[in-house]
C-alpha cells in the first residue's frame, strides 16, 4: 500500500503562537519536506493549489519540478489541479515535462476543487460548472491516449480553441501520464471517474471511515459495467491527521479548529468544537492524528472498507509548526509504513 503526504502551503496565522510563516519560507518548508519523505521511503508526495491569501501554492507545477529535481524515487503530482479553470493542452504539456524530469514520476490529479476562487479570477463563469470539468477531463484524456498511441488528435468543444491534427509535446516517459480525479465522495464524480476508466482518490475529511466503503463500492462495479478491469484501477483516500510519539491529537486540534472555523463560516456550518474533533480523532474516525500504531491500525481499517491502495495525509493543517510536520512525516515513512506493510504482508500469506 502507498502512503504520502500532501500540502497547500499553508500560511495561516499560527492560532498558538499568533506568527505568519512568509511564502518564500514555507516554499523552501515545502521542499524540505519532499525531500525527507523520499529519504524515509513514502511513496507520494502531492501540492495542491489555491489563490487564496492563505496559502502559498498557486502553480503547483514549479513546486512539484523543484520536488522532483531534489528526489530519487517518490511520486510528485498534484493535489489537485482544478482543471475546469485550466487549459488541458497546456495542463498535460507541463506534467510531460515534470515527468520527464523525474524520470517518469509525475502524477496529475485533476478536480474542480473545494474552493471556487479560480473561477472569476480566470474568466470562468460558474454557471458553466458541470460542463467545463466534462469537457475539459474528457479533453485531456484524449491527450493522453493520442500521445499513448503517437498520434495526433482532431477535436472541437465549447471553451477552448479546436485542434486539427495537432500533435502535442512533449511527450511523458513511455508516452503515457499517470491521471487520477479526485473526488469528495459524491455518487455522480464515482460514477464520471469509473466511467472514465481513471484512477480515482476520495478526500475524506469528516465522518466514519466506513462511510466511504459505498463510494469505493460503486466506482469498481461502475467501471467494470463500463468496461474497464476495476483492478487494474487504484483507490485512493486523502485525509488530515499528524503523527507524534504522543500528544498528537492535543498538538493538531487548535490548528484543526483554526481552519474549520474559518470554512464553517464562509459556508454555514456549524461551529467545530472538541468534541466534534475527538470524534473524528476516534478509532473509527475521519482524522487520523496519533501516535504511529494508532495511525497505522486506523488506515489498515480504512482499507478494510475501501480496499484502497494508497493513503495520503495533509499534516501542515493551518500552518502547523514545521518541526511537528516533518517529526509527523519521519513516523509516517519509519514506523506507520512498516506496521502497515507487515500486517498486509500476513494478510496475503495468510490467503495464499
Amino acid at each position: 500500500m502507498e502512503l504520502g503526504v500532501y500540502s497547500f502551503g499553508d500560511v495561516h496565522q499560527n492560532p498558538v503562537t499568533g506568527a505568519t510563516v512568509s511564502s518564500e519560507q514555507r516554499m523552501a518548508d515545502l521542499l524540505e519536506r519532499a525531500r525527507l519523505a523520499d529519504e524515509v521511503g513514502l511513496d507520494y508526495f502531492g501540492i495542491g493549489e489555491h489563490h487564496r491569501a492563505d496559502f502559498a501554492v498557486s502553480a503547483t507545477v514549479p513546486v512539484l519540478a523543484a520536488a522532483a529535481a531534489q528526489t530519487r524515487n517518490i511520486k510528485v503530482g498534484s493535489a489537485v489541479t482544478v482543471l475546469s479553470t485550466e487549459d488541458p493542452v497546456r495542463v498535460y504539456q507541463q506534467f510531460a515535462t515534470i515527468d520527464l524530469l523525474s524520470g517518469g514520476r509525475a502524477e496529475l490529479t485533476a478536480g474542480r476543487g473545494s474552493f471556487i476562487e479560480s473561477y472569476p479570477l480566470f474568466g470562468a463563469d460558474l454557471n458553466d460548472y458541470e460542463a467545463l470539468y466534462e469537457e475539459k477531463i474528457a479533453l485531456l484524456l484524449a491527450l493522453n491516449e493520442a500521445g499513448r498511441k503517437e498520434e495526433s488528435i482532431t477535436w472541437s468543444g465549447k471553451f477552448r480553441p479546436a485542434l486539427d491534427d495537432a500533435t502535442i509535446y512533449p511527450r511523458p516517459v513511455g508516452n503515457d501520464l499517470d491521471i487520477w480525479i479526485a473526488t469528495g465522495g459524491t455518487p455522480g464524480s464515482t460514477v464520471r471517474a469509473a466511467r472514465l476508466g481513471t484512477n480515482v482518490i476520495y478526500a475524506l475529511l469528516g465522518g466514519a471511515v466506513s462511510s466511504f466503503a459505498r463510494h469505493a463500492q460503486l466506482f469498481r462495479a461502475e467501471a467494470e459495467q463500463a468496461g474497464h478491469s476495476a483492478k487494474a484501477l487504484k483507490v485512493g483516500v486523502s485525509a488530515v491527521g499528524l503523527v507524534a510519539k504522543s500528544g498528537a491529537e492535543d498538538t493538531f486540534y487548535p490548528y484543526w479548529r483554526h481552519l474549520m472555523d474559518g470554512i464553517s463560516r464562509e459556508r454555514g456550518f456549524s461551529a467545530p468544537n472538541r468534541i466534534s474533533f475527538d470524534m473524528q480523532t476516534a478509532p473509527k474516525g475521519g482524522i487520523y492524528a496519533g501516535t504511529p500504531e494508532q495511525v497505522a491500525e486506523k488506515i489498515l481499517l480504512t482499507r478494510e472498507h475501501m480496499g484502497h491502495d494508497r493513503h495520503i495525509l495533509q499534516m501542515d493543517l493551518a500552518s502547523v509548526p514545521q518541526k511537528d510536520v516533518l517529526k509527523s512525516i519521519e513516523l509516517l515513512g519509519t514506523e506507520v509504513k512498516p506496521l502497515i506493510d507487515a500486517e498486509l504482508g500476513s494478510t496475503k500469506e495468510n490467503k495464499a
